[in-house]
């Protein structure tokens, strides 16, 4: 089952090929590289040569951001009743990843549908909080949003705030997720939703290393120790070049369907939609357990 991301009206992918991708995030027009895009470009119109600012990268690593209009450093966008900063980095990135709008719909659904009063929801690597307003916004009791880095965290304080989400119980914590987990377990914590969106290659805040293939499946059996008796959802979502859908599906059969045999998994691709083609620009994989 593959999820595209189709209910913006605040961001775009306008064209993609030759290794890039043409955006529009309300109205400044970004032009940035993606590996996956192998495919060529019809035709260069005049958004493709002169976008608001152009990301190239760097064969040594790296890159760098040419700026062709004058914009403001950080801007707004709205996703339904979310509100988001988006800002141009040094990593090409802006802050925000439009193709979770699939996952966001998904966990709206699913907490509003619940009809429940107390859901508590743990959100990892959970960068600047995008699932986090979701669940946050849709009702949830409590959402628990864990990363690494301050600097990130700090950037999901301002999308609470542009959200009017400040009345919500949100923690932010900046710490290595799988000692925030175990800690978790040891305090008898336990929560209705999990959800992960971890990196192929990371460190914690104390220079712990993260590497999915090797520290995935420990991570997710340590979360199974502080998933409730009666959970609503697992997500798991991975960017990673090469790793399949049948992976997560095979991680999530061997842990929390087979502790959770009352649930259903679904997994496959996530992606946004390409409005000049047509087509569908994949933006990774994911694995949901879900309660029947």
């Amino acid at each position: 089952m593959n999820q595209v991301a189709d209910q913006w009206l605040d961001y775009e992918c306008i064209d993609a090929g030759n290794g890039e991708k043409l955006e529009r995030w309300k109205d400044i027009i970004l032009r940035r590289p993606d590996p996956q895009v192998i495919w060529p470009v019809d035709t260069e119109d005049s958004l493709w040569k002169n976008p608001h600012a152009h990301y190239h990268r760097s064969k040594s690593g790296g890159g760098h951001w040419e700026y062709k209009k004058k914009f403001k450093e950080s801007w707004t966008i709205s996703f339904k009743e979310l509100r988001f900063k988006v800002s141009p980095t040094g990593f090409k990135h802006t802050g925000l990843f439009p193709e979770q709008a699939a996952n966001w719909d998904f966990m709206m659904k699913k907490i509003k549908d619940s009809k429940r009063d107390d859901i508590r929801v743990l959100n990892l690597f959970a960068y600047t909080g995008g699932a986090t307003m979701a669940c946050a916004a849709a009702g949830a009791s409590e959402v628990v949003h864990v990363d690494a880095s301050k600097g990130m965290v700090s950037w999901a304080k301002e999308n609470m705030v542009l959200s009017h989400l400040e009345d919500k119980k949100i923690r932010f914590i900046v710490d290595d997720v799988l000692k925030f987990v175990q800690r978790e377990k040891r305090r008898g914590r336990t929560y209705h939703a999990i959800i992960m969106d971890p990196p192929s290659y990371g460190r914690g805040p104390n220079g712990e290393v993260w590497k999915l293939e090797e520290q995935l499946y420990p991570l997710i059996s340590a979360c199974m120790e502080i998933l409730d008796e009666d959970p609503l959802f697992f997500l798991v979502n991975s960017y990673t070049t090469g790793f399949p859908p049948t992976v997560l599906h095979n991680l999530l059969n061997s842990t929390v369907l087979k502790k959770h045999p009352n649930g259903y998994l679904e997994t496959g691709e996530i992606g946004l939609p390409i409005t000049k083609s047509h087509t569908i620009l994949p933006c990774g994989i994911y694995g949901r357990w879900v309660k029947k």
